[in-house]
């Protein structure tokens, strides 16, 4: 009975086996195809545009920069579709790759010029936004200029120093001529010591890096102490950001260069050359990047070229002086508007 019972068991057990379906992996398969299908599907229409939607967008770009959108408005023309009859286009690369086409090859010279003129209008836009960075930059360093000017007016230093903006930012140009270093010389002089000392509080609250440039003359004389001009330079280069580093100017926002006499400051043949072009020029480095930053001098107007600073009184009383020059103008210009008006 014990056998039996086993054998019916395992009779039972072999039936189940033979409903097991084998053919499963089928319904995986075919859920597989269909995914593919959609991906391809998808990636095929993300290949092609839609013209009109892309003329729209054009003409909101157009319009949104500030440029004229004449191309999009008046009579039905191409860009206008008809109903559900818009042309697709393709984005070239990728759709047709090695055809040579670019991805305007298929517009009319209307939308291209559109498009161009969207182009057009964002490039001014940027220029626009560049200029004003420039502007702002070049009040910023003014501002700086007025605070060193105001230090050292109050150490009796002002005239030891000169100041400039370049595209690198505020150059403070202290001339060394028995003042700073003596001749042949790296060692800081007391007149040296009282520049730095009035310089180094306004410095050491910027958030600018500064770089510290030294500059010998044009004469070939023979270097005392130093193997040529190179070594000269950068060593007093290096004195003065070393004084200012133990001054409060932080160390990773200071850096020296020497550049012994390949950047003279006037012309060699200027007789004053030989005591202006032996100097130390303190760089407040601008925060611009080096597009924006080249158009600093313009933006500075007469402060790009060498000046003595100026100090926030004078500042403001110049500033002062402009306002009622304006206002008098505006009076001047409305008396007479309204002369002419009762004439």
């Amino acid at each position: 009975m014990s056998s039996g019972g086993g054998g019916r068991r395992k009779k039972a057990h072999e039936e189940h086996e033979e409903h097991v379906n084998h053919e499963r992996w089928l319904v995986s398969y075919a859920d597989m195809l269909t995914l593919l299908f959609v991906l391809f599907v998808v990636l095929y229409s993300m290949s092609d545009v839609n013209m009109k939607k892309f003329a729209q967008l054009a003409s909101g770009l157009s319009q949104g920069f500030g440029a004229q959108s004449a191309a999009f408005s008046g009579s039905q023309s191409t860009l206008d579709g008809a109903g559900q009859s818009a042309e697709i286009v393709q984005i070239d690369p990728g759709a047709n790759p090695g055809d040579g086409k670019t991805g305007t090859s298929n517009m009319t010279e209307k939308e291209k010029a559109a498009v161009e003129a969207a182009v057009k209008a964002e490039d001014r836009l940027k220029a626009s936004q560049s200029a004003q960075a420039a502007t702002k930059e070049a009040q910023d360093l003014k501002n700086v200029e007025n605070k060193l000017a105001d230090a050292l007016t109050k150490a009796g230093q002002l005239n030891n120093v000169k100041f400039t903006i370049d595209k690198r930012g505020l150059v403070v140009t202290i001339v060394t001529n028995e003042v700073v270093f003596a001749g042949n010389r790296a060692d800081l002089k007391s007149g040296g010591k009282k520049i730095l000392d009035a310089l180094a509080p306004t410095l050491a609250k910027l958030k600018n890096n500064i770089e510290v440039d030294g500059n010998t003359n044009q004469l070939k004389a023979v270097t005392t102490y130093y193997p040529s001009g190179w070594e000269l330079s950068a060593a007093r280069a290096s004195t003065t950001v070393r004084y200012l580093s133990g001054h409060g100017v932080a160390k990773n926002r200071l850096s020296a260069v020497g550049f012994s006499d390949t950047k003279p400051l006037i012309d060699p043949k200027d007789p004053r050359s030989i005591t202006m072009n032996r100097r130390v020029d303190v760089v407040v480095l601008t925060t611009l990047p080096a597009d924006q930053a080249a158009l600093l001098p313009a933006a500075a107007g007469s402060d790009a070229k060498l000046h003595t600073g100026q100090t926030t009184a004078q500042a403001a009383a110049l500033e002062k002086a402009v306002e009622q020059a304006n206002t008098a103008a505006e009076t001047s210009g409305s008396t007479t508007n309204s002369t002419t008006t009762h004439d």
